[in-house]
């Protein structure tokens, strides 16, 4: 059983430490070299080892997304499979049919949020316990950027603390929530330079954008609105780029919230607990109130500190990252049964049908993987 390497809660008596106060905030701004553990290694540098097919081109997009595969996955997707060091996808009949695996574990360890950007030929990841982001080129299979230090923790100049989260916004900027520095920052590529922060180091309470209470979510949303996601209270806040709250509200019976997501319809919000047993809510930011939920307290249906739920378009199933579960699951919205799993419950493995603690995902709308593969037979 893989440990929780989230951050936990922390009792008041520690917050000078967790805060980084006085001299230990001067050390901060200089970074701060991390051991790395076995367990931060993962299974090292491993492949499926499958002869995998040409991906083919670019053809549609997150508003005319390619033909659907239909109920119960209608689009295949990309896995941070966070202790093989890897990204793969994954088609709904559960081929992989692309992978990435980790060129070095010196700069690339630990992979822990994926998503593409706007136009999917990139992916956006983060590295919560390497300390560093990257922005991962589809077709030539390379890192093209990095910012971070590599097992270095601090919040001086191209520091982070934990980061978690990785979007490619429409301006080609890139988004992240860095949990331990209470800040979440958009950072222009070209420059290496912080464009927008919200929230400071060492100011860690609810208060958007000011300050932040350990943010471990930022999502974009279709009109460039952002979703903040804080662990303390369960805080989500919807933000416009130009720092201006919509609204601000605590997720429903929710202790610990993960990578908050606009429903499909973008009205309400889908919000996993990462919690042993975990569970997922939907609530409508205008009532505050649940309009559904999935928990189950043990046996083969319960989840295991789930970090990321999504409704899935069309269908409007869900799908769940589990991450100590070693699975992703579509759970249908009417029963509330598992139709569809990837992975063996409870298995870690790199072998094709197995993870190893797989921590985010994204739907690849773009790629018409369905009819290239029909082709092939």
């Amino acid at each position: 059983m893989k440990t929780n390497t989230k951050l936990p809660f922390l009792p008041s008596t520690l917050l000078c430490a967790a805060l980084l106060c006085g001299a230990t905030a001067r050390a901060a701004d200089k970074g701060t070299p991390v051991t790395v553990t076995p367990e931060m290694k993962g299974a090292g540098i491993v492949s499926s080892g499958l002869a995998l097919p040409k991906p083919p081109p670019v053809t549609g997009d997150r508003r005319k997304p390619v033909a659907s595969w239909g109920k119960p996955l209608p689009y295949p997707i990309v896995i941070a499979d966070r202790r093989n060091n890897r990204l793969i996808e994954v088609t709904p009949d559960k081929r992989i049919v692309w992978e990435f695996a980790s060129p070095d574990l010196s700069y690339y360890r630990g992979n822990e949020d994926v998503n593409f950007s706007p136009d999917g030929r990139q992916l956006a990841v983060s590295e919560e316990d390497n300390y560093d982001l990257h922005i991962v080129d589809y077709e030539s299979r390379t890192v093209t950027w990095t910012w971070g230090v590599p097992d270095t923790r601090g919040r001086g100049e191209r520091l982070l603390n934990y980061p978690d989260d990785a979007h490619l916004l429409e301006d080609g900027k890139f988004l992240t929530a860095d949990i331990r520095n209470c800040r979440v920052l958009i950072i222009d590529p070209k420059s290496n330079q912080i464009a927008t922060q919200w929230g400071k180091p060492g100011q860690c309470r609810h208060d958007p954008p000011r300050t932040l209470a350990w943010p471990n979510g930022a999502t974009p949303m279709d009109n460039g609105d952002i979703l903040v996601s804080e662990i303390t209270d369960a805080w989500i806040s919807r933000i416009t780029r130009e720092g201006k709250v919509v609204w601000s509200r605590h997720a429903p019976n929710v202790r610990y919230p993960s990578d908050a997501f606009p429903t499909a319809d973008g009205k309400q919000v889908i919000v996993a607990d990462f919690s042993k047993p975990g569970r997922v809510v939907i609530f409508d930011p205008a009532t505050g109130k649940r309009t559904w939920e999935y928990f189950e307290r043990e046996g083969e249906k319960a989840l295991d500190h789930p970090s990321l739920a999504r409704e899935l378009p069309e269908t409007g199933d869900v799908i769940v990252v589990d991450d100590l579960r070693n699975r992703i699951v579509v759970i249908d919205r009417q029963t509330k049964e598992i139709i569809w799993q990837y992975g063996i419950t409870d298995t870690a493995g790199h072998t094709p049908g197995l993870m190893n603690y797989p921590d985010g995902l994204d739907l690849d709308v773009f790629r018409d993987w369905k009819g290239a593969l029909q082709s092939r037979k």
